[in-house]
Order: C-alpha cells, then structure tokens, then sequence
C-alpha cells in the first residue's frame, strides 16, 4: 500500500488515491512554534551549545577536511594581521635608508599575501565540502525520518512548516557549517592576534587605541536587544506573505469564482506594507550600527595620529611604530564588523538548528515491535475486538466497534459527516494505534504484524485522486514497480483507463503534470484504479473514491469497481447507491457506533437509521443512477 508518498516501510503495494483522511482536531504535539512565524524563543540566541555540539557529530566523518579548514582559518588570520608589523618595519628601514632591509621585508610581506591567498583558499575550499556533505546529509536523514513518522504528526503540523525544516532550517545549518563557523572563529583569532601585535610593540599606544572599545561594546549590547526583536518581525512579516500568498494561488479558482480578486489584492498589499516596514525598521538598526562602527574606527584613528605622532615627533616612537598601529586599527576593527553582520545568521543558523533536530527527535507513533511478523501471504479476513480509538484524550471517535468481515467481503460504510467512517478505515491500515481494544488481521494482532508487509497486501483509493510528476506508466506501477509492460496495460484495461490513456499524445509515456492536473478528475481516478489493481492488494479502502467525478463517469468508474473488489476484502465509504446496495454488508456508523447492519434490503425492512437516509438522500440518487446506466448502457460506453 502507498498512500500519501509512500510513507511507511517495507514494501509498497496498494491502490493510491489522493485527497486527505476526515481529521479530527488535536492539540498542538512535537514541534513547538507558532503556525506561520518565529516566536521569541525560536529566535533563539547567537550560540547554543546542543546544537553545536550535535552538529560536530556531522562533522567528525570529515576530521580531516575539518582540520585543513581549521588549519587555513588559523593560518590566515595570523599571516593577515602581522601583515601591519612588517609594513612598519619596512617604513623604519627605509627612513634609514637601508635598501637591503626594505627589499628582505618586501620579499616576506609578499610572501604573507600569497600565504594568505593559500590559506583562504584551503579555509573555503574545505569548509564548503563539508558544509555540502553535512547539507546532504541532513536533507537525506530529514527526509528518510519524516517518510517513517506517523499520521498524527502530519496532523499536527502543517506541510509548509514541515518543509521549511527540510529546506531553509538545514540551508542555514549549511552555512553556519561553511561560513558561521569559522568566520567567527578567525574573526576572533584575527582580534587576538591584533592586539598581541600592537601591545608588544607599543603598551601605551595600544592602550589609546583600545580606548574606544567600552563604548563599542555598549553600543553593540543595546543595537542586539533591538536588533533580535527587529530581525524576528522581519521573519514573521515574511511568514505571513509567503502563507498568504500559497493560499491565494492554491485557491485560485475558488478567488475567481467569486471575483474576489480585488479584495485580496487590497489585502495582500496591506500584508505586505507590514512586512515592507518590518525590513525597513531592520534595515534602519543595521544602517545604524555600522556606521557607529565606522565612526568608532575613525576615532580610534584620529587618537593613535594625535597621541602617535606626537611620540613620533619628540623621538619617542619611530614613524613604522606609527604605520603598524595606523594599519592595524583597520584589521581591528574589521572583525567587528563581520562579527555584527554575523550576528542575524548566527541566531537563524542555531534556531534552524534547534527546529531540524526537534524533527529528527520526533519519534514515529507506530513502530513494529521487536518480534513482529512478516505477513507473505494473507487471506484477508479483518476483526474490528471492542475497538475504541480517541484523536484527543476522552473525547471518542470509535466506540466500542465490534465486527468480524471474512475474506472477500465487501463492506459498506454509511453514516453522517463525522460518525467514524474514515478512522475506521484507517486504523485497518494501522496509520493511528487503537486507543483500547484490538484489530485483528487473519487472526493475528494489528501491532503484532511488520507494518511493512501489511503494507503490501492492502490499497487504498481516496476521493481526490494524487498522481505525481512523472509518466503515466510510472504513476501505475507506484505500488508495484518489478510489474511489467504487459500487467500495467492489462491493469488498465481492466478498469477501463486503457482506451483514454492511448489516445494521450505519448499514450502510456505522456508526462504528467504536478497531480495531473492535464488529466480530468475521472481520468486521474481510473489511474489511480490502475494502480490498486496492479498491486493486488487483498485488503481494498476505497473513501468515496467516486465523490468528485460526474455520473457519466461514475458508472465506468463502477464496473471497474466490480472488477476491482472481485475476491478482495473490500471496505467502501460511497455516497452512490449502486456502490453500497452491492456490498455483502452494510455498516451504518452513528456517533463512533455501528447503528445497524445488514444487506441494503434489510436494512430498508429494518426501517431505522438506514431507511431514513436512503428515503432522504440515497432514493432519488438512486433512480438517477439507474437512468445514466440505460443512457450509458445504450450509447454503447
């Protein structure tokens, strides 16, 4: 069985629909955050040392990469900020007149440039490949986890969240990894090295030139508080353009319908004044800062001239002393500024972090147990043991359902919107745990059985009918792929798809498009028939697969049906009479219940739940029917 990607183990067999089981609302589980943006936790902080110390985890396949990395961070930041010692030493020399000095020190100050050329280049290089692998990696892991979570995860947690995990939160892991890293860290080694250069040369002088760092560190300090609130309604405000934006062009045809373009064009445009003055409100504070760096710099510059050149003017300084801490004041504070720019990356990176490994943290719902047993071949019968299921605690979806269904039955599920129908069908599939009692398949316990040999033998087709990118062929052998030519064709055929599919441009190699959007409703579900038939599922869900397609196609779509359920353990949610009035049985679910029972005559003599619904809704639906099959039956379809 696939159904929705493919999720669960083992091997894939079964019918695929599409659309979504009837959910029950529950509360909030697994990721903390709100559902569109950042909160202020999320935001989080600059460092955290879990996620960091988790993601060296990532790293220590590639030690060697890290430490050529680490090597060229090192190597560069020394070799680029004794660069100013040098440069003075040259400026004495040649104030001396000692050509021979001036030209050595030339010799080794190009050496540092192309020292420093080597080492960046081996800092980026290696930091990149690793930053690539761990990328890959985390993406590959991410989506092998999600593939084996269970249903109620994606119940709680909304697509777009999830694939914001998958995508942004490991892109900003993979350049906190490439970039982050290590630019703070040579950032920091470049500072270190900085002030040791100008300290041993000159105490005093470095002690001027040091003096404006307390009102930089003050001035930081306070630019971070804003800073942190500022960048987090940028993500919000953005947040909610993107939501919106997916809802407008998702529902499109809806909009147009009801010629709401104008509307939510003027509302748009109101989201995204908000977050147009969210970016400028952010990019006032980084207009801010970095010219109060720069002004700070210049101070510093102008202090080491005036107090400098004084020393150097009453002999107590040479003019290169003069020139290194001229050259290193630059080299100073650069970092500074990387560092501040750093900041806003640090704090996405490790709150990334924080979401991408909540995930992988997750534990999936439904897990084999150890002793699990693999089902080659079953028969199909299905016992439903006083089984009793709740979304949210104490509030009951199923109670106390009691029903034995023998190998090839067919089993109709009728009742109001909400009475349990769905959830019945999918605790059969085990994508939710019975809250108390028990299913049981051939006898044996539900969470007894390897989930991925279930999988195999059982299908399901759904009311919106999913196909994905990729050929005609390719979304009928889905659940099957060692099937042949000739079986798919022959599975085709046997639903009545074979005859629309080789009049496709390309027949049965025709691309579709996302979901299949270039074939009609009743042309996606007869496909995805095709595929229910080919892998031979014993245990057969159809969800009002017939919901969405008109009646003319409804009756094709029928006798493929008759060919479909043939000897299969069949369970049928269908709002058409001619679909449940051919059921072995009929169950009619009322408020988590099985009401009534029976075969669709009995039920009418029984004169209760049934009756009322067929004389109010099934009656005239039914004669309907009846009339399209003779229009149908005599037009020769």
């Amino acid at each position: 069985m696939a159904f929705w990607g493919g999720m669960g183990g083992g091997g894939m067999g079964g019918g695929w629909g599409g659309g979504g089981w009837n959910r029950q609302p529950m509360p909030q589980q697994g990721l903390r955050r709100s559902v569109d943006a950042w909160d202020d936790n999320e935001l989080g902080s600059a460092y955290n040392h879990e996620v960091v110390m988790r993601l060296f985890g990532y790293i220590k396949p590639y030690k060697f990469k890290a430490f050529l990395a680490l090597f060229g961070v090192v190597g560069y930041a020394i070799m680029l900020n004794i660069s100013p010692a040098v440069i003075g030493t040259v400026v004495d020399a040649a104030t001396r007149g000692d050509t021979a000095e001036v030209t050595r020190y030339g010799l080794i100050f190009l050496g540092l440039a192309i020292g420093v050329w080597v080492f960046q280049f081996m800092k980026l290089l290696n930091a990149g490949w690793i930053g690539h692998r761990v990328l890959f990696r985390l993406r590959v892991e991410m989506f092998a986890h999600l593939q084996k979570l269970s249903l109620r995860f994606y119940d709680n947690n909304d697509t777009g969240r999830v694939m914001s995990r998958v995508q942004n939160d490991v892109t900003s892991m993979q350049e906190l990894l490439s970039q982050g890293f290590l630019t703070v860290f040579g950032d920091i080694l470049g500072l270190l090295v900085v002030i040791y250069v100008v300290t041993s040369r000159n105490l005093e002088l470095a002690l001027v030139t040091f003096s404006v760092v307390p009102i930089l560190i003050i001035v930081t300090a306070i630019w971070q508080v804003y800073a942190r609130r500022a960048f987090m309604r940028v993500r919000q405000a953005i947040a909610i353009v993107n939501s919106n934006l997916q809802e407008n062009v998702s529902g499109v045809r809806v909009i147009q319908s009801l010629s709401r373009e104008d509307v939510n064009a003027e509302r748009f445009s109101s989201i995204n004044e908000d977050n147009m003055r969210a970016n400028i409100a952010a990019g006032r504070l980084q207009a801010a800062v970095m010219p109060m760096v720069e002004l700070l710099s210049s101070a510093a510059t102008a202090l080491v001239i005036l107090y400098g050149g004084n020393k150097v003017i009453q002999g107590d300084m040479t003019v290169g002393s003069l020139a290194l801490f001229l050259f290193s004041i630059e080299l100073f504070f650069q970092p500074i500024r990387e560092l501040v720019m750093q900041y806003a990356q640090l704090q996405r990176a490790m709150a990334g972090g924080v979401r991408v490994f909540e995930v992988l943290d997750t534990k999936p719902e439904i897990v084999d147990a150890e002793d699990a047993i693999v089902l080659d071949d079953i028969k199909g019968s299905v016992e439903f043991d006083h089984v009793e299921f709740d979304y949210v605690e104490d509030v009951p979806v199923l109670r106390d359902v009691s029903i034995k269904v023998e190998p090839g039955e067919t089993i109709a599920l009728v009742g109001s919107t909400g009475a349990g129908k769905t959830t019945f069908t999918a605790l059969i599939l085990r994508f939710y745990e019975v809250t108390r009692g028990r299913i049981l398949i051939d006898g044996i316990d539900l969470k007894q059985i390897n989930r991925g040999s279930l999988t195999r033998h059982t299908g399901v087709v759904l009311q919106d009918p999913f196909l994905f990118s990729g050929t005609v062929r390719e979304n009928i052998l889905y659940g099957r792929l060692d099937a042949s030519d000739e079986e798919v064709i022959e599975a085709a055929k046997a639903v009545g798809a074979h005859d629309f599919i080789m009049k496709l441009e390309k027949g049965y190699d025709t691309p579709l498009h996302e979901r299949g959007q270039n074939l009609s409703v009743g042309q996606r579900q007869l496909l995805s028939f095709a595929r229910a038939v080919l892998a031979r599922p014993r245990i057969l869900i159809l969800d009002e697969a017939t919901a969405n397609v008109d009646t003319r196609t409804e009756v094709i779509i029928q006798e493929a049906l008759r060919k479909l359920l043939k000897d299969r353990t069949s369970f049928v949610i269908a709002h058409r009479l001619s679909t449940i009035r051919e059921a072995n049985r009929i169950l009619v679910m009322d408020h988590g219940r099985i009401a009534e029972m029976g075969t669709h005559q009995e039920l009418l003599d029984k004169g209760g739940i049934y009756a009322n619904l067929y004389r109010m809704t099934y009656e005239k639906l039914d004669d309907e029917d009846r009339l399209i099959e003779r229009e149908v039956s005599s037009a020769g379809m």
